[in-house]
């Protein structure tokens, strides 16, 4: 009998998951509920003065911890991608200060100096910083919030000025709420052996296996739409669009039982293994379990300036809260990303907005937000920026995961408890980062093929 595999979710998470069954259960029916009309999650690629421009991630990396290609950019190699795998140009990102922008500091890791002699006066140590006490930073399999390990080790004004800012551009979250195990596993697993937070950060560096000339960013030309939609074809799967399952329960012959559609006039289907690729909060109501996940909401503001307009010749920059700015970040699309840049084309800067615990401050029109979002770069850089001829806001309302210190093991119960033939994927769950949910779909896909090996 055919098996049937329901993949409730349509991010790139549930897509990765869709494409391994493909591959280690060839004859499955394999379906993918998605409750919005599009496929790809936070991927999503827009139009902004005639070249494609993100409305989410932009990018993943190109390498894992081990070296060896990331799994974004093996399964872009599945699908076909590998020779439309483009790389950003070699520019700095710098740190905002008051209309000032200093470079960040080399031979951190996530903001995390190995060398305190190496701050270029970005931020000041606090005295007597780091000091070996004799014993390991941390306990087998402890873990603590970043924020509070810096500072315990190298003082506020490291992680005001250096490591808020960098762990804001990736989760938009502060410091002193993220799980160090979550977003920095190599230095949780060095600070079990290491006595100062700056060895620590160095031994992690030194396991960490870079190729040399490899770059460590890379994108899909085209967009990362094109890489969703690339995934979906390979997949052979049934796309439900518009499908939000309601429910999850098992039959009695074992089998999985999903509700779908309005509460009125609910309808059900059948699965033989269910992957749950989904937000924690859709997570916790089919698993019938507490949420336990926070989540940060973010928007994006793109502007085309006019051709000519002169920016730093950087990537971008980081801006560390205390500047008190609703802008995060900024990047330089079009000189970050020598593909877009066109003989006469316009120059493409994307600003990020908001941070945990400040999703009041997003509450205006799309025209205020780029207000304020144009002045502020403006500001940020020290010279006041041409009106955009072209613009738009995405919005990622309760875009961003937030681990909170202990999630790693939370999650790794609840797998624990899990029945057989449901498994769990994406960053609710693993982390964020496209390599991180491409990975974390191929798991659970793994863990499902072999359960239905077993029921044959």
């Amino acid at each position: 009998m055919r098996k049937r595999i329901a993949i409730i979710g349509g991010g790139i998470a549930g897509l990765a998951a869709a494409v391994r069954s493909r591959d280690l259960t060839p004859a499955a029916e394999i379906v993918v509920y998605e409750r919005n009309t599009a496929l790809g999650g936070k991927l999503h690629t827009g139009d902004l003065g005639g070249l494609p421009v993100e409305r989410g991630a932009e990018s993943f990396l190109n390498s894992g911890p081990d070296g060896a290609e990331s799994a974004a950019v093996a399964l872009a190699r599945r699908l076909g991608l590998g020779d439309a795998l483009v790389h950003p140009a070699a520019r700095p990102a710098a740190l905002a200060f008051g209309g000032r922008l200093a470079p960040i500091p080399g031979g951190t890791l996530v903001g995390v100096p190995g060398d305190l002699s190496a701050l270029d006066g970005v931020a000041a140590p606090a005295d007597g910083a780091d000091v070996d006490s004799g014993r390991p930073l941390l306990a087998p399999g402890e873990d603590v919030a970043v924020g509070a390990l810096v500072r315990e080790r190298y003082g506020p004004e490291v992680v005001d000025r250096l490591v808020d800012p960098m762990l804001g551009g990736v989760y938009a979250g502060r410091a002193d709420r993220l799980s160090l195990r979550v977003t920095m596993p190599q230095l949780a697993h060095t600070a079990e052996t290491e006595h100062t937070l700056a060895g620590a950060v160095r031994a992690a560096q030194s396991r960490s296996r870079r190729v040399p000339g490899r770059p460590v960013f890379a994108a899909v030309e085209g967009g990362m739409s094109r890489f969703v939609a690339a995934a979906a074809a390979a997949s052979g799967a049934r796309m439900m669009l518009g499908e939000t399952v309601r429910e999850l329960s098992r039959t009695p012959r074992g089998r999985w039982l999903l509700t779908l559609g309005p509460a009125p006039a609910p309808r059900t289907e059948e699965a033989d293994a269910v992957i749950l690729a989904v937000p924690a909060k859709p997570a916790a109501r089919l698993l019938g379990r507490a949420e336990e996940l926070e989540y940060a909401s973010v928007a994006l503001a793109a502007m085309a300036l006019p051709p000519g307009t002169e920016l730093p010749e950087l990537s971008g920059f980081l801006v560390p809260p205390g500047e008190g700015t609703l802008v995060k970040a900024a990047t330089f699309f079009t000189t970050k990303w020598p593909h877009l840049a066109v003989a006469g084309g316009p120059v493409i800067v994307r600003a990020s907005l908001g941070r945990a615990g400040e999703e009041e401050r997003l509450h205006l029109d799309d025209a205020s937000l780029l207000a304020i979002a144009h002045r502020e770069l403006g500001e940020l850089l020290g010279v006041p920026l041409p009106a955009p001829v072209e613009s738009w806001v995405q919005r990622w309302g309760g875009g961003l995961p937030q681990y909170a210190p202990g999630h790693a093991d939370r999650v790794a119960r609840l797998r624990a408890g899990l029945p057989e033939g449901l498994a769990l994927a994406g960053a609710a769950f693993d982390g964020v980062g496209i390599p991180v949910c491409v990975a974390s779909g191929e798991r659970a896909a793994d863990d499902v093929s072999k359960y239905l090996e077993g029921i044959r």
